[in-house]
């Protein structure tokens, strides 16, 4: 009898044969928001703890409520450690997104970390991921079963994606626009002068390699331009500002305007 795929290799497949993927990036503490995201039927959700205030109980809480779903749960890790995606491999995400690459060798060494030997140094734990040591078989498919997806939102990234297309084991690579125009001059700016167009140009060689992109839609037409731009996995926003869209859009429809006071201390 065969067995059902996981989250992760359904999310695998689908990136292999050109297919959307359509996900939700979380920064809230309540699992109650990747419980609507897998009853919507997303795709995938990225629990940020690069940013945010998000410890490992919270991390925690958001993949046992993604567990047994067919939704991907994935983390960004805060930086290239081993320690911190070993945990959250072990605590049960199916893949780790890893923020502020510049080189092929931080990749390599973001690739080495997320896999069981012989392929990489990730230690075999007791945890969710193998049932609490029940299932210590599931070490045998991990390495084929868990994503590595880098972003790219350095200026640098852009300039060595030759050498870091090199690296194997990469499942797809997600764009992070507001960084990356930081990191060209703009900060403060979703696209400054000129990234619009990098972002693209960068895209085409990643695609050009049979990798898939992803990137973050700022609306429903943003996504229909993406989609026709070929990035294949869409993040339909952040909860946090889907939330503040929809109070401001349901406050504005009742005429009365949102504003929303920023102190410059």
């Amino acid at each position: 009898m065969n067995q059902p795929q996981n989250p992760g290799q359904r999310l695998k497949e689908k990136l292999r044969n050109g297919q959307p993927a359509f996900g939700l990036w979380i920064t809230l503490e309540a699992s109650a928001v990747i419980e609507i995201a897998v009853h919507l039927g997303l795709d995938w959700v990225c629990i940020d703890t690069e940013h945010g205030n998000l410890d490992f109980r919270e991390v925690s809480g958001h993949l046992a409520a993604a567990n047994r779903s067919a939704t991907a749960a994935l983390v960004r890790v805060q930086e290239i450690e081993q320690g911190v995606i070993k945990r959250v491999l072990d605590l049960g995400a199916h893949g780790v997104i890893v923020p502020q690459v510049c080189t092929a060798e931080e990749v390599e060494q973001a690739v080495r970390f997320a896999k069981y030997p012989p392929r990489g140094v990730r230690g075999v734990g007791a945890e969710r991921s193998t049932f609490w040591g029940k299932a210590l078989h599931r070490a045998r498919t991990a390495n084929q079963d868990t994503l590595v997806i880098p972003i790219i939102e350095r200026v640098e990234a852009g300039k060595n994606i030759g050498t870091i297309l090199s690296v194997p084991d990469v499942d797809a690579f997600f764009f992070g626009p507001a960084d990356f125009s930081a990191s060209a001059g703009f900060p403060g700016e979703w696209e400054g002068a000129g990234v619009a167009e990098e972002i693209l140009r960068i895209k085409e060689r990643i695609r050009a390699a049979g990798v898939p992109c992803g990137i973050m839609a700022t609306g429903p037409e943003n996504g229909r331009m993406r989609l026709a731009q070929n990035f294949q996995m869409i993040s339909v926003g952040a909860d946090c500002g889907l939330l503040m869209r929809a109070i401001t859009q349901m406050m504005e429809g009742m005429g009365r305007p949102v504003g929303i006071e920023v102190l410059d201390v």
